[in-house]
């Protein structure tokens, strides 16, 4: 199973598709003019069935093989929407929406799934259904989420789930992959932190709540340095730290800090909330502050199922060659990790070479990837659903 030759004839029209997208990037679920494209796409295509308005935004598409006796279906995902960045690629069909960019690749993923079902509507090499899902709100507003919620896996029946991002610094074209946690959780939190604001010649008439805030962040650290496993992985970064003085010789009253937590494991991810909590609080009131937490969940681990990653990575070694199959885990978050939950499947990364990383103003996805991530996309279907 190489890169099928089809894809090589598909690829300036999936450019083309790719292209269209970048220029016209949208966020989160306002993805309105590209989900309506993608499925007016999988209409010409001949998909058997095509559903707006999963989770909000999303779209699903469903193409019965030559025979649906096997009463198999396997699920197809990628994700729509762009990032609120001004991009500086000077490409000639650069984003046209001021303060929008596709700047994760996310158009790159949807045109090349668009291009495996176009191939898996000609040709329906297989038994069973393939359900293609094009997912709004990765970035930060859990669409998979809102999909899964929406009834989408029992609705189209959908059995396994196989998910793909593209990965600068990997080779264009290579693939990698991995067992158990793929890509971390990520939970935010606010501090704020209440003192008695004063004037800075008499700290000893106030509480000193920019030193009581300074004391927690740096405590918060001990966290991961004194009471996770060296062995596992976890990471908390305080990202804004604002106090309401508006003056240098002014003792503020209220400092608010935020901060993330990312770990791959779901005993850490309890325990990070917990210990938050208690070291914040503890250290305000030792140093006569008091301290409020409040703790927003973010996206789960992405934790790829043993089966389902082995058929993945399969598919992938038959396209290019080998592949990496036991990659470093990375911190980043997925909200594939949703589907992930609902079935079993698996997230893999395909190489854009070396261009400028995601969420760069500067990054561009690598079209040279196209006919790698399409053929591995409609390999899936025909591995796992053979005709």
């Amino acid at each position: 199973m190489p890169i099928k030759n089809r894809f090589a004839e598909m690829h300036a029209e999936i450019t083309g598709w790719r292209h269209d997208f970048h220029r016209h990037p949208e966020i989160l679920y306002e993805v309105h003019r590209t989900a309506a494209r993608v499925a007016e796409l999988l209409r010409e295509f001949g998909c058997d069935e095509v559903v707006e308005g999963i989770g909000r935004t999303g779209v699903v598409g469903v193409i019965n093989g030559k025979s649906v006796a096997s009463g198999r279906a396997i699920g197809l995902r990628a994700d729509m929407d762009a990032l609120p960045i001004h991009e500086i690629t000077g490409v000639e069909y650069a984003s046209t929406t001021p303060g929008a960019m596709h700047a994760c690749g996310h158009d790159g993923h949807t045109s090349m799934l668009l291009g495996a079902a176009k191939y898996l509507c000609e040709t329906r090499n297989f038994n069973g259904k393939a359900v293609v899902v094009f997912q709004p709100a990765e970035e930060g507003g859990a669409g998979g989420k809102a999909m899964v919620d929406d009834g989408m896996m029992d609705r189209f029946g959908i059995q396994e789930i196989y998910g793909m991002h593209n990965a600068p610094g990997l080779p264009t074209g290579q693939f990698a992959i991995r067992e158990g946690g793929f890509l971390a959780s990520s939970d935010e939190f606010d501090i704020i932190v209440t003192g008695k604001g004063g004037h800075a010649a008499a700290p000893h008439q106030a509480v000193d709540t920019t030193l009581v805030a300074a004391q927690i962040l740096l405590s918060l650290q001990t966290l991961v340095s004194r009471n996770v496993d060296p062995i596992k992985r976890v990471v908390l970064t305080i990202g804004t730290f604002v106090t309401d003085s508006v003056a240098s010789n002014v003792i503020a009253h209220k400092v608010k800090m935020q901060g993330t937590v990312r770990t791959l494991d779901a005993e850490y991810r309890a325990y990070a909330e917990t210990r938050v909590r208690e070291i914040t609080q503890g250290t305000a009131t030792a140093l006569g502050a008091t301290a409020e937490v409040i703790w927003t969940p973010g996206y789960p681990v992405t934790v790829n199922t043993p089966d389902e990653t082995a058929y993945a990575a399969e598919v992938a070694r038959q396209i290019a060659g080998s592949v990496n199959d036991n990659a470093d885990p990375i911190m980043p978050s997925e909200d594939f990790s949703y589907m992930l939950q609902a079935r079993p499947g698996a997230f893999i990364f395909l190489g854009n070479g070396d261009t400028a990383q995601c969420h760069h103003p500067a990054y561009n996805f690598d079209d040279e990837a196209i006919p790698a991530g399409s053929s591995w996309y409609s390999g899936m279907i025909e591995a796992r659903m053979p005709a």
